[in-house]
């Protein structure tokens, strides 16, 4: 199949059709209900923690990089003995904590944010495509289904509009409408050697904190896209093909409100989980207990001693004595990874693992 020309955005065609506009309306509502329920949450980073996790990991999945909950957990640990699919996992989160910063500092997302974020990705300098032949294929059959633009000077010029087109409004067009039209453009520039689904799902999360539509990285569509992989990809090519933008922007909002209801529900869970622990600790060890203690519990799914001792400032001692205690309580389980003793808070672990 010979290279397509991608044209500039804006599209040329109607977006807010009738269908868009009422898939549109169950997908802010949904995402506003969940950005007021995770404003209510103590310690966000909890939440945003626990999300990250599942999206790393279901996100890589869709590239075939497959790993489970443990090794990644490993990976977080003791980055030294982990497996390489754990490595690019654990590369992925860091790169959406990366460009979740750079988005709330900078007020805006950029060519050059985007770059340094698929270079965290792929642990690598490679930057955009400067050679010919990237073709994008059919798993099944192996046929060409699409030939992203070549050369970099052309890939540059469409990133440029792009960027433009993120960050200026060029009409009252809804930013979930715009957010589908981004991840399309985005995917169709295929700017990088490897790593551009990726980059791109990170994307859509980003603009949705830029947008202020949630105040933390909280939303991915990466588990609703591995449950309907098939149509994303039919879909991304009839906007191609047939200029067909009313069905792909549909999906796009559809996924928006699943994974809103299915993040709120997750979000209840982990507060619940929160309250509950919080009351147990206190009950049966009031001596260790504070809320800047179960903060640091539910950071991440593990502790270590040099996190409770720099995080509540006590001694090493004090602090492992505090994690013993909570151990032979049962709220932790530990096991020596690499050189030192990791402490992992297993209900928040089982609980998000089984989301």
């Amino acid at each position: 199949m010979s290279e397509q020309k991608l044209p500039m955005l804006p599209p040329s065609v109607e977006l807010e059709t009738k269908a868009v506009l009422k898939q549109l309306a169950k997908a802010n509502r949904a995402l506003a209900e969940l950005k007021g329920y995770a404003d209510t949450i103590p310690n966000k980073h909890i939440l945003i923690n626990a999300v990250l996790i599942n999206e790393a990991k279901d996100s890589s999945a869709i590239e075939n990089i497959i790993t489970t909950h443990d090794e990644l957990y490993r990976a977080m640990s003791d980055a030294s003995s982990a497996s390489s699919a754990a490595k690019d996992v654990a590369s992925y989160r860091t790169a959406l904590w990366q460009g979740y910063e750079l988005v709330n500092t900078r007020g805006m997302l950029t060519v050059n944010m985007i770059i340094e974020i698929q270079g965290i990705i792929e642990r690598n300098r490679a930057g955009i495509r400067k050679l010919p032949g990237t073709v994008l294929r059919n798993e099944g059959t192996g046929e060409t289904v699409y030939t992203p633009p070549a050369g970099e000077a052309g890939i540059k010029e469409l990133l440029g509009n792009l960027e433009k087109y993120i960050n200026e409004d060029y009409s009252d067009i809804d930013p979930l409408i715009k957010l589908a039209v981004i991840h399309y453009q985005f995917e169709s520039i295929h700017p990088f050697y490897d790593g551009n689904g990726r980059t791109g799902r990170i994307i859509n999360v980003l603009y949705l904190v830029l947008k202020e539509l949630l105040d933390s990285p909280i939303l991915y569509l990466s588990s609703y896209i591995i449950r309907n992989k098939s149509e994303y990809y039919r879909l991304l090519q009839k906007v191609r093909t047939h200029e067909d933008w009313e069905e792909w922007i549909i999906y796009i909002l559809a996924g928006i409100e699943e994974t809103a209801v299915e993040t709120f529900r997750l979000a209840k869970r982990i507060n619940s989980e929160v309250e509950a622990m919080s009351v147990e600790i206190k009950e049966r060890l009031p001596k260790i207990y504070s809320k800047e203690m179960i903060d640091l519990l539910f950071y991440e799914f593990y502790t270590k001693i040099v996190y409770i001792q720099n995080g509540l400032s006590v001694t090493r001692k004090t602090a492992a004595g505090y994690l013993s205690s909570l151990e032979k309580e049962g709220f932790l389980v530990s096991e020596k990874i690499g050189k030192e003793r990791i402490f992992q808070n297993k209900r928040l672990y089982d609980l998000v693992r089984h989301t």
